[in-house]
């Protein structure tokens, strides 16, 4: 349950509204400045891309593990602060309260040249780090559910099925990206609603989290 979770925590960030709209660009990148046979080119290209975030994110998710495993004794204090902060991401998302935080970076305007599937690596990693504060609410409530996991092994797994949530998608979007883009449309003239659902989906969570409830649910579903 726990990482269907972070999986769709994945999916949300990637039709967020500081990932989505940029789509466009960083296929560009992935293409390559290739003439010939760019669709495998911008496939291979956004598949090193994936990789080179998904390196960052479980990175952070064996991080985040192992700071859990240090401070389970303190479990119900890791549960509230855990549950509270991202509590706090859902309120931003909902518009009661701004987290300037949240704001997109230029990482992905520093790559101008010819893209190769091991500079999209580099791209990938740099673009996760540059990024982290736009995509923060779902990945901080990824790492928040990491770190309540008291596992390094865990937290790898949840922020590897936090990756594939975002990673997928972006796959799909550098074979489809002709016929999506009526699909992309709709979804960046509906993000005012897209907003609030996922507000809602955050507190929801931080408020399992807090009381301990997520724990209880995911052992019932096991």
């Amino acid at each position: 349950m726990t990482y269907l979770i972070t999986a769709l925590e994945g999916l949300v960030t990637f039709i967020s509204p500081c990932l989505l709209p940029m789509l466009p660009i960083y296929l560009s990148y992935m293409a390559g400045g290739s003439t010939q046979d760019k669709k495998h080119t911008t496939i291979k290209n956004a598949l090193g891309f994936v990789i080179g975030f998904t390196i960052t994110f479980i990175t952070l998710g064996a991080f985040a593990g192992s700071i859990g495993m240090l401070l389970s004794r303190h479990q119900t204090a890791v549960n509230m602060i855990s549950g509270l902060i991202v509590i706090i991401f859902g309120l931003s998302f909902l518009g009661i309260f701004n987290l300037s935080f949240f704001k997109g970076s230029d990482a992905g305007n520093r790559f101008t040249g010819k893209m190769h599937f091991f500079s999209a690596i580099l791209f990938g990693i740099v673009f996760s780090v540059g990024w982290t504060p736009c995509v923060g609410a779902f990945l901080g409530s990824a790492l928040m559910l990491a770190s309540q996991q008291g596992s390094v092994l865990n937290g790898i797994l949840l922020l590897l099925c936090y990756s594939l949530g975002l990673g997928i998608p972006f796959l799909l979007s550098a074979v489809l990206i002709e016929q999506l883009k009526g699909t992309l449309a709709w979804i960046k003239s509906h993000y005012n609603i897209i907003n609030r659902i996922c507000g809602i989906l955050l507190i929801i969570i931080g408020l399992l989290m807090m009381t301990g409830l997520m724990n209880t649910l995911i052992s019932a579903l096991a």
